[in-house]
Order: structure tokens, then C-alpha cells, then sequence
């Protein structure tokens, strides 16, 4: 067994012979971390998995996702598999309940499985030579490519109303968790959702959406919260700004009162003055 912990993930590489183990109802209860997922990706040998009444098999390449609930695992001899524990949250957001993919085999022949795959393996190689807010963002790319690749592996089993619906679903928390990027635009949306911009953009407006809308809605949304937030009273109105993705202040002015019919600064005051009566 090999362990590391890149930022805050912790992964760990495990070699074994022949071998059956079961989580039960106690043993799970006595180990906790039900904040997170289980993320097995088999390097070699074959992995049989079985949970929510779903029962597969992983051969290398391959990947299977199991949660914190009754499981059954067993391995070929001289199988390696590497175990990454993954933020619970990041996953539901962005693909709803783990019961839809628990003991579902990510196979080999998408193209997204070989990229999760080769980065983690390269990660935990290297984890150690990284400075701690690159490994964090390595992290966090990782993460992102799994969601991929789960939600690749689910659209295959999807009717294609459905499967547009996800996508605009994932790429809405896409934008909830990367709204303070800058650089965050429809093309660079569209290509973290592995389809075509013309094509989110079609989804996006059968949803009566427009997607660069949305993404400046959303910042905008978030900066006035903060605002008027006493945890965010502190920082500077720029400071605010570009926390939610506006490269200057000028800018974030004129798109803020054109949205709420104030200055960030007239708004602050305002309801900071709300709050104190309330409060006197």
C-alpha cells in the first residue's frame, strides 16, 4: 500500500493478491468520511464491484465510483488499483444523486477515462515536487476531468432530452464554482462540458438562457451577497470585484449599477445601513 495526499485528496495505491472484502453498515458507521466517494481506477487485474443492486467488473483503465453505503469488492491476483477519495459535494453538484453511477463501470474505451487515468497515476508520481496551491489546482482539474467522464459514461445511457438536461445542469454549477476565473467565457464553458459552443448555446436558449448572461448574472449575484456580507465587509469594493471574475473595478461599476441601479459602494452603504437599524 501506498499512500500520498495531494492538497487535500488523499490517494492511495494498493497491490494486492486475490482478495474479497465488504464494507457493512458497522464498518462504515466506525469509519466515517461520509463527506466523500470512493474513486477506484484499475491499473491492473480485474476488479468485481458490487453496491445499490448494481454488480460490475473493471478491467485496467476502467473506473468505478462507490459510496459510503454496503459494498462488496473482490480482486484477481496481483491486481493494482489506485483509491482516491473524492469530495462528495463536487460530484452530487455537478451530477446529482451517486446513485446513479455507484458500481458503474467507467470504461476503458472513452476517451475521458485514459485522461483521469494517466493524471492521477502521473499525480501521486509527482504529488510531492508540487508547491501547495499548484497541487491544489491539480487536484481540482482532476476532479473536473472525472466529472467528465462519469457524466460521458451516463449520457450513453440516457435518452437525448434527458442528456441535454445534464449538460445544462453541469455546465450552471460549472459556473457556481468558477465564477471568480476570469477567463471564464462561453468557449472556455462549452470546452469544459466536451461539447460545441453552438451546441450549448442551443441548449442554453431552449432553456430561455443566454450563456454570457448567465455567467455575468451569476457574478454580479454573488458580488452584491458579498457586499452586504459582514465576512466580506473588510475587503475593498476592487477586492470584491475581482474575486467574482472582473478584471477592474471600472468595469464591474458600470455592469453593477446597470444591474441594480446603484454604485457597488451607494449599495453597500445602503443596506449596511438597513442592517445596523435592524440590529439597534
Amino acid at each position: 500500500m501506498e499512500a500520498a495526499e495531494i492538497a487535500s485528496l488523499p490517494i492511495t495505491r494498493l497491490t494486492q493478491s486475490a482478495i474479497r472484502t465488504e464494507a457493512t453498515v458497522e464498518t462504515i458507521r466506525r469509519h466515517g468520511k461520509h463527506d466523500t466517494l470512493n474513486v477506484a481506477i484499475v491499473l491492473s487485474g480485474q476488479v468485481f464491484s458490487a453496491q445499490d443492486d448494481r454488480t460490475a467488473v473493471q478491467h485496467p483503465g476502467e473506473i468505478v465510483v462507490l459510496d459510503r453505503r454496503p459494498t462488496v469488492m473482490r480482486t484477481d491476483a496481483d491486481s493494482r488499483t489506485l483509491f482516491i477519495e473524492v469530495p462528495r459535494e463536487r460530484l452530487e453538484r455537478a451530477l446529482g444523486s451517486t446513485r446513479r453511477y455507484t458500481a458503474l463501470t467507467i470504461g476503458a474505451d472513452q476517451a475521458g477515462t485514459s485522461l483521469v487515468t494517466t493524471f492521477f497515476d502521473e499525480l501521486v508520481r509527482t504529488g510531492e515536487q508540487l508547491m501547495s496551491d499548484t497541487a491544489a489546482r491539480m487536484a481540482s482539474i482532476g476532479i473536473d476531468l472525472l466529472i467528465a467522464s462519469i457524466a460521458d459514461r451516463l449520457a450513453r445511457d440516457t435518452p437525448k432530452s434527458l442528456q441535454a438536461t445534464l449538460i445544462v445542469q453541469r455546465a450552471l454549477a460549472y459556473v457556481e464554482t468558477h465564477f471568480g476565473d476570469p477567463d471564464l467565457n462561453p468557449p472556455k464553458l462549452a470546452a469544459a462540458m466536451g461539447v460545441s459552443l453552438r451546441y450549448l448555446q442551443e441548449l442554453f436558449h431552449e432553456h430561455d438562457r443566454n450563456i454570457a448572461d448567465w455567467i455575468w448574472r451569476r457574478r454580479l449575484a454573488v458580488a452584491a451577497q458579498r457586499l452586504t456580507d459582514p465576512g466580506y465587509m473588510h475587503l475593498a469594493i476592487g477586492a470584491v470585484a475581482y474575486g467574482c471574475g472582473f478584471r477592474d473595478q471600472a468595469h464591474f461599476t458600470r455592469r453593477f449599477r446597470a444591474r441594480f441601479g446603484q454604485a457597488p459602494t451607494e449599495f453597500r452603504r445602503e443596506r449596511a445601513g438597513i442592517a445596523t437599524d435592524e440590529h439597534s
